[in-house]
Formats: structure tokens, C-alpha cells, sequence
């Protein structure tokens, strides 16, 4: 009986070193559980855009980030702060054209909220009339504003909708992780179809808690991404993130078909941009 205690508490201090030595969570980024608790929203916007009037975009809650390198994409537009957005009668157009700028055939708008729209969980949506035509790639979406967990994927990406051109009324919601991304071929996506895309607004939204992220189309849930609570490489969603609203011109997804030149120029509409809080638990 004794040498049988002796042989089981090695065998329990072997197998305890082997779990330790092969903890996929390094000791700098200790695990935490987290359980679906019913998180709710509050019903008044902690930050909005309802885009009023008509001029440029406000520059106390936007930043147009402007350049023709590809964005990681292989995109074929440049980014101006020019003629490509602006608010007319109370919605802002975010217009791509075809023009030849800086070295580029096509010209578009990227706006961002990064450092003046900055949020950790909340409820995100936008009333958006998507444009139409082969080689279009709108979207609404959200990026880290710190990156604290390295450079794409590994600190995340929510894409809240998207939509290309060659595919039209597909919409999708994603997230990009490091375990979870398109570039592996893991990413965590769903679709749904929205047949009035581009002759009807309809409301996007995200709703991001601690536990999941779970995507919307005029209130009918289509989407969800649940933490595991296996650590970040598959959760970065705990730290601070930003919005866009752009629309890309080709790149990999969006021209994988081609771009038909007739269609330009060619806008999305958006109504308003709305952030809830979420109410803790």
C-alpha cells in the first residue's frame, strides 16, 4: 500500500509538471472565466454622430486617414479628406470615384473615431444605404486602439458589416483574432442577405460584452463569437477599440472579381453613428 501511495503521488506531480509546462496562457496574461451574465445597454448614446446639416464631417469626432499603399489589402483606392465625404441634408456620403490621384486610379474615404471614440464593450450601429457594383467594399467596422496585444490579428478586428460588390445584399459580421482569422482560414463570420441594400437604409449593429460578440441587421441577430476563455490569442476583446466607416475600391475580398469602372462614383449613405453603454454587472 505504501509503494503504491509512492507511485501514485509521482505519477500525479508528472502529470501536474506536464499541464503546467504545456499551459497554452503564458504567466504575463493570466486566464480568466467569464460567464454570459445577460449584459443590457443603456438606452441613450454615450457617443453619436447623427451627422446633421450639411458640410464636412466633424473633426472632433472623426479622422479621415488618408493614402494609396494597398491598407494590407491590395486595395486599388486612395484615402483623401477631400470631395469623397461629406453631409448632405443630415446624412453623411462617403462617395468612392474614379479619378486618378497620387498614383491611383480610384479615389475614397476612410473615417476614423481613434482617439475620440474610444470604447470597451458597448452596443455599436449604424443606419447605412450600402452602394452597389462589382469591386465596391464597404464597410463598418472596428480596429484596437492600442494594439496592446501585438499587430493584426493578434489584438483584433470587429467588423461589424461588410459588404462586396460582386455579391449583392450579402452581408457579413466577423471577427479576427490570431487563432481566428481569414488568412488561416479560421475566421468566425456569418452572412445574411438584406435584398434592399442599396435603395433602403438599414440598421448594423454589434452588441460586445465580455462574453461575446453578436451581430445584427434591423434588430435580427445572424451572428456570434463567444470567448472561450482561453486567452487572447483567441480574446483580445477586453481592451479598447475604434470606428470606420470606409469604402475600399478591388483589394483581395472586394475585387476578387474585378472592378466594373461604370459604376463610379458610387456612395454610402450613413444616417447616424450610435454607441451604448453597457451596463455592468
Amino acid at each position: 500500500m505504501k509503494l503504491s501511495n509512492i507511485i501514485l503521488t509521482t505519477a500525479f506531480a508528472i502529470a501536474s509538471l506536464a499541464c503546467t509546462e504545456k499551459d497554452p496562457v503564458p504567466p504575463s496574461t493570466p486566464r480568466t472565466f467569464v460567464e454570459d451574465k445577460g449584459w443590457e445597454f443603456e438606452t441613450t448614446p454615450v457617443w453619436a454622430d447623427e451627422f446633421d446639416g450639411n458640410g464636412k464631417p466633424s473633426t472632433s469626432k472623426w479622422t479621415h486617414e488618408i493614402g494609396g499603399w494597398g491598407w494590407g489589402n491590395n486595395e486599388l483606392q486612395y484615402y483623401t479628406n477631400q470631395n469623397n465625404s461629406q453631409i448632405i441634408n443630415g446624412v453623411l456620403n462617403i462617395t468612392a470615384r474614379k479619378e486618378d490621384f497620387e498614383e491611383r486610379k480610384y479615389t475614397s474615404t476612410r473615417m476614423i473615431s481613434k482617439n475620440l471614440g474610444d470604447f470597451l464593450y458597448g452596443r455599436f450601429e449604424a443606419r447605412i444605404k450600402l452602394p452597389k457594383g462589382r469591386g465596391t467594399w464597404p464597410a463598418f467596422w472596428m480596429l484596437p486602439t492600442d494594439s496592446e496585444y501585438g499587430v493584426w490579428p493578434r489584438s483584433g478586428e470587429i467588423d461589424i458589416m461588410e459588404h462586396v460588390g460582386y455579391e449583392p445584399g450579402v452581408v457579413h459580421a466577423s471577427v479576427h483574432t490570431e487563432a481566428f482569422n481569414h488568412s488561416i482560414n479560421t475566421q468566425k463570420t456569418s452572412k445574411t442577405n438584406v435584398p434592399t441594400f442599396d435603395s433602403q437604409f438599414h440598421n448594423y449593429r454589434v452588441d460586445w460584452t465580455p462574453y461575446s460578440v453578436k451581430g445584427f441587421v434591423d434588430g435580427v441577430q445572424y451572428f456570434e463569437f463567444v470567448n472561450n476563455n482561453t486567452g487572447s490569442k483567441a480574446w483580445p476583446f477586453n481592451k479598447r477599440f475604434f470606428i470606420i466607416l470606409n469604402i475600399a475600391v478591388g483589394g483581395n475580398w472586394g475585387g476578387a472579381q474585378g472592378v466594373d469602372d461604370n459604376i463610379f462614383p458610387t456612395t454610402m449613405e450613413v444616417d447616424y453613428v450610435r454607441v451604448y453603454k453597457m451596463i455592468e454587472k
